[in-house]
């Protein structure tokens, strides 16, 4: 994808050639080193990181370095999210190559926290002028990775062990119980912690997988499965790509498919979902927050519209009627869903929402720039296409990580 924490495949900041210019990609040996030691690093990183979600009694990295048999744990954890990742960013890395596009290698981004990597960054260095092209660099990368993502959740589903493997893990003493006394794990919650248990959220493909095996661990317990927690993480992160704005894989295809016009229309609708699930996370946060100062009715409600217009017009420039019909739509989406389903409690929102609104209204921006020359796919590439759709909303997850 492009200009997203995770993956990146297209620049606004183009490098132009002239006709006659061979597009080069060809580094020099003091290039594959600078890429080869992000890598390094990264796999470092995830492995530590790793060993914490994965292991059976994990610390808090970069505190304290994990027993060997989390290490090793943590590092097949890398080694499978590095695999979605690499073969997803190569995915794109080909394709440029195979056109004749000047590229650089990918740019693995390591950092101490979270999973240890924002994932993989590539750069096209030049324009993209034709709509098969587009198309192909910008689907390479996500079906690829797609490929290699659901094969790690398979193999995680088909190598299950029993339910008293939780047996192994520290901590989690009602669980165990329960495990112990009924052989199977429990539909609800059981551990009782002051700061809630980390829960994954479910999507409609691995709910759907999930039920065609036995011993699937609850959400709140796969993180531990280095198999389930790296095909989810994979499956997840390709959603985020397809997301069919901007100059994100999803906008590249979903432009190559239905054009410049259909698309503005359809990204900028896009765009003001996404803004409405940040309102469903952040209003009952900001409701809470606010109530310590003052007791004025729905002042989180103004406090967040106002919030919402900065992005807006960030998103649309100076066209104030998409900025206002946006601003509207988006608040009217959370206020029906806070009327049919309640709010959501401060304590589960992750406000990843919130973090992609902005990333998307001042980094990767909602509407795909016009490639030069706009011509129809070939019938394959179409079914491609509208097939990677379909990967997006199979994997998509609204609340992807919390505190249950």
């Amino acid at each position: 994808m492009s200009q997203n924490p995770f993956q990146e495949e297209i620049s606004t900041d183009f490098e132009v050639l002239s006709s006659e210019e061979e597009p080069k990609n060809k580094p020099d040996t003091k290039t594959i080193l600078k890429h080869l030691g992000l890598f390094l690093l990264t796999v470092f990183f995830v492995t530590m990181a790793g060993a914490n979600f994965v292991g059976f009694d994990p610390v808090l990295f970069p505190f304290a370095i994990p027993n060997t048999v989390d290490l090793l744990r943590g590092f097949l954890f890398a080694v499978l999210l590095l695999a979605f990742l690499t073969v997803h960013e190569f995915g794109h890395y080909f394709a440029s190559v195979y056109h004749k596009i000047r590229v650089t290698l990918p740019y693995y981004i390591p950092i101490p926290i979270g999973i240890g990597t924002l994932g993989a960054v590539i750069r096209i260095k030049e324009p993209i002028r034709r709509m098969h092209k587009l198309f192909d660099v910008g689907a390479a990368g996500p079906v690829a990775g797609f490929i290699v993502a659901l094969t790690v959740l398979l193999i995680g589903f088909a190598t299950l062990p029993e339910p008293d493997y939780v047996q192994n893990f520290a901590g989690h003493e009602e669980l165990k119980v329960y495990v112990a006394e009924n052989g199977t794990y429990p539909d609800f919650i059981t551990d009782d912690t002051e700061n809630g248990v980390l829960t994954i959220g479910n999507t409609l493909l691995y709910g759907a997988l999930a039920s065609m095996f036995e011993n699937v661990p609850p959400m709140w317990e796969m993180y531990h499965y280095p198999f389930l927690f790296a095909g989810w993480l994979g499956l997840f992160f390709t959603a985020l790509n397809l997301m069919p704005v901007g100059q994100l894989d999803g906008g590249h295809i979903l432009y190559s498919l239905i054009g410049f016009k259909k698309h503005r229309i359809v990204a900028r609708l896009f765009f003001a979902g996404i803004t409405a699930l940040a309102g469903i996370e952040l209003i009952p946060f900001l409701q809470g927050f606010i109530s310590e100062y003052t007791t004025l009715p729905f002042i989180e409600w103004f406090v967040w519209a106002f919030i919402l217009h900065i992005i807006m017009s960030k998103a649309f420039r100076t066209d104030r009627v998409w900025i206002n019909a946006m601003v509207i739509t988006s608040l009217a989406i959370t206020a029906g869903y806070n009327l049919i389903f309640g709010a959501v409690d401060p304590g589960q929102a992750s406000f990843i929402w919130l973090v992609w609104s902005f990333f998307i209204a001042f980094v990767v921006k909602v509407e795909h720039p016009p490639v030069d020359f706009e011509e129809e796919l070939s019938p394959t590439r179409r079914v491609i296409g509208w097939l990677s759709m379909l990967i997006f909303i199979l994997c998509i997850s609204p609340n992807p990580i919390y505190m249950n």
